[in-house]
Parts: C-alpha cells; sequence; structure tokens
C-alpha cells in the first residue's frame, strides 16, 4: 500500500492525499460506508460504487467470524469474490464488537474470549487468529486486535487495558509479517491507538504503534462517551505524533460536523453507521442541515430530497413521498434514506477534498460546520 499527500490546507491540518491498493485507488479524506456482515444494509453493490460512489467498505471480523463463518468465506476466495465488490475492504478486528456485544466476555493474556450473541456458543479472539481471520476474509487493509476502553474509564483501568493492548499489538504485528496473503493480493495492517481521554497515555500509545512503521494507524477509543471537545483534544495529541506520510483512520465517527472537525485535525479515514441507522429512522442529513422525514411539515412539499445531489435519489424522490413510505412503514423508505445519506457523506469529504486543493478549506468547513448543526 502507497499513501501520497498531494495538498495541505493552509492554517489547519487537513490534507489531500491518495492511499493506492491491489483493489484500486482511494482519494482522501474518505468516508467508508460500514458493511458488517459483508453488506451496507439496504444497499447493492452497484448503488455503492455508480451512486454513493463508495471507494472502500468496511466489513466486521467478528460477525463474518461468527456468520457465514471463514470456511464459506475462505472457499468463496475471500469477501471481495463472496459479495461481489471489487474496491478496497477494510476490516476492524472484532474487538469493539468482543466488549459492547457479548454480555459474557473475559480478557486475558492470551486473548479476548467471549460468548457468540447469536447462539451462545464460546469463542476466543487473539492478536493471532485475529490476522488470520482477516487473511481469510482477504480484506485490504486489517486492523490489530485491542481492547476499546469506555470513555468514562479512570486511569487505573485505562492503564491496565492500554498495557495489554500494546502487548497484543507487538504479538498481532509479529504474526502479520509471519503469514502471507491467501488471495494474491497485498494486506496492510493497521496498529490501534487508545488510551482514552488520557493525554499521556494517548501519546505513549501513539508512540509504540509509530515504533512499528506500520503503512497507517487507527485512533480508537473515541465516539465512547466522551464530550466531542475532549475526542477533537485527543486527536489533536495522537496525530502530533503519528508519521504525516501514513493515513490515519479515526474509528466509528461519527456526524457530519464530526467529521469535518476530524478533516481539519489531520484524519483521512472515517467510518460510522449513522447514514444507514439514522436514515432508517428517517432522518436525512443535507448540506443545510437535518430532516426528521417523519414530521408533519414535509407532508406536501413535492421539492427534490436534494435537488441537484449526489445521488438519483436525491432527486428522483420528493420529500412528500419520502415522508408517506415512512409514516407508511414501507421499506423503500429505509432504502432511499440509507442511499441519500451515504451520498451525502461522499459528497461531503469528497467536497472537503476538493476545498483543500483550492486553498478554501478553514472558510467553507467553518460556514459548513454552522448549516449541519441545524434542524430542518
Amino acid at each position: 500500500m502507497r499513501f501520497t499527500v498531494e495538498s495541505s490546507a493552509p492554517g489547519t491540518s487537513a490534507r489531500a492525499g491518495q492511499i493506492e491498493t491491489d483493489h484500486g485507488k482511494i482519494e482522501t479524506p474518505i468516508f467508508m460506508p460500514v458493511g458488517t456482515a459483508g453488506a451496507v444494509k439496504g444497499v447493492h453493490i452497484h448503488e455503492l460504487r455508480d451512486d454513493i460512489k463508495a471507494q472502500i467498505i468496511l466489513g466486521n471480523t467478528y460477525h463474518l467470524y461468527l456468520r457465514p463463518g471463514m470456511d464459506v468465506i475462505r472457499q468463496a476466495g475471500g469477501l471481495h469474490r463472496f459479495n461481489g465488490w471489487e474496491r478496497p475492504i477494510l476490516t476492524d478486528s472484532g474487538g469493539f464488537q468482543v466488549f459492547s456485544l457479548s454480555s459474557n466476555r473475559k480478557l486475558t493474556e492470551e486473548g479476548a474470549h467471549f460468548r457468540s450473541h447469536i447462539d451462545g456458543s464460546k469463542h476466543l479472539f487473539t492478536p493471532e487468529n485475529v490476522v488470520d481471520i482477516q487473511r481469510t476474509i482477504g480484506s485490504d487493509i486489517m486492523m490489530a486486535l485491542d481492547e476499546c476502553a469506555p470513555g468514562t474509564s479512570d486511569r487505573t483501568y485505562t492503564r491496565k487495558s492500554l498495557d495489554l493492548t500494546k502487548r497484543w499489538l507487538e504479538r498481532g504485528w509479529k504474526h502479520y509479517k509471519e503469514t502471507e496473503p491467501l488471495y494474491g493480493h497485498y494486506q496492510s495492517y493497521f496498529p490501534i491507538v487508545q488510551g482514552c481521554t488520557y493525554e499521556d497515555m494517548r501519546r505513549e500509545a501513539a508512540e509504540h504503534a509509530k515504533g512499528l512503521d506500520a503503512d497507517g494507524y487507527a485512533i480508537g477509543g473515541l465516539a465512547v462517551g466522551e464530550p466531542a471537545e475532549v475526542m477533537y483534544e485527543m486527536i489533536n495529541v495522537v496525530n502530533d505524533i503519528l508519521p504525516e506520510d501514513k493515513p490515519r483512520y479515526l474509528m466509528g465517527v461519527g456526524t457530519p460536523v464530526n467529521i469535518l472537525e476530524a478533516i481539519d485535525r489531520g484524519v483521512d479515514m472515517m467510518d460510522c453507521v449513522m447514514p444507514t441507522r439514522n436514515g432508517r429512522n428517517g432522518m436525512l442529513f443535507t448540506p443545510e442541515g437535518t430532516m426528521n422525514m417523519r414530521n408533519q411539515k414535509w407532508a406536501k412539499d413535492f421539492s427534490p430530497l436534494w435537488e441537484g445531489g449526489p445521488s438519483l435519489v436525491d432527486n428522483v424522490y420528493t420529500k412528500a413521498y419520502v415522508r408517506h413510505l415512512f409514516i407508511a412503514n414501507e421499506i423503500l423508505a429505509m432504502q432511499i434514506a440509507s442511499i441519500h445519506n451515504l451520498a451525502f457523506y461522499l459528497w461531503l469529504v469528497g467536497e472537503a477534498r476538493r476545498r483543500i486543493k483550492d486553498g478554501t478549506f478553514a472558510g467553507w468547513k467553518a460556514e459548513m460546520v454552522q448549516k449541519l448543526m441545524r434542524r430542518l
């Protein structure tokens, strides 16, 4: 994998770049739609590719490991062939899901013991077998196994958690270097910087990860209960240390405002379930603010969802029609909203990239943040 910084924005840490993988190029900053179980909910591959214009999507190690299982993925020839997505794929390590979904889990030096949320069966994730699982999935970018400490963790818990994450990272990195891809394309391995909301531990974690000279780095354990301003502060702390010539991935973030603030602070890659999850519940994001499509105010508004917007659904469907679909509990409403929101997120990072390159990012971002916080 190769990363090139093409331009930077005066007065900020924002930068525009390009990541080259064996499955294609990714223009940064980029938002990555979340395909937890190998599919972005309610969205076809051709819609992701042609309408939303996604450049990379996510798969989740925990969910794919449990269902359909690695035997199926291996026989299919990897996730790219299984789901038909020919562009880059990133997989997280499954650590966050172990900690958030499993009601019965135990962390040891060996790894994370957990029960499946599906049938209660017992499983173990280790730094090594999580590499093996992601080799089987065949993602272009793999994540290290870590513990995502809650945003409210005290120093004692965070210290213990970070020490374990660092030891797991060293084991996972060693195993990554000793193994080979299964399907003939190169796979990167990103360390995850933890440390909760403690500046000294974030710095320590970033320095430790930096020492591996990986292809890129992830910032984890944010947007998990801490105030937004604290999240932004931690991004600054970590990005001051991580190499400028490697991509930086902020995991699980976030709102459109969060995304612009992260880009401003030097983040290159982001993902979040918000555009699809909130879309399924009737919230649509636009450049002028958010719309609750169940509100009566849209009942007789026959203007397009987003006139001149980037996706087909923006210009074909009216606000009144989409509101009708939501009120009638039609599945199509959730599909339209998901496509619209994902297209908006990709438009937002694409516009940020354009503004970085033409030198107008700082002023544009300040105006957009004010608009994006409005409820229409």
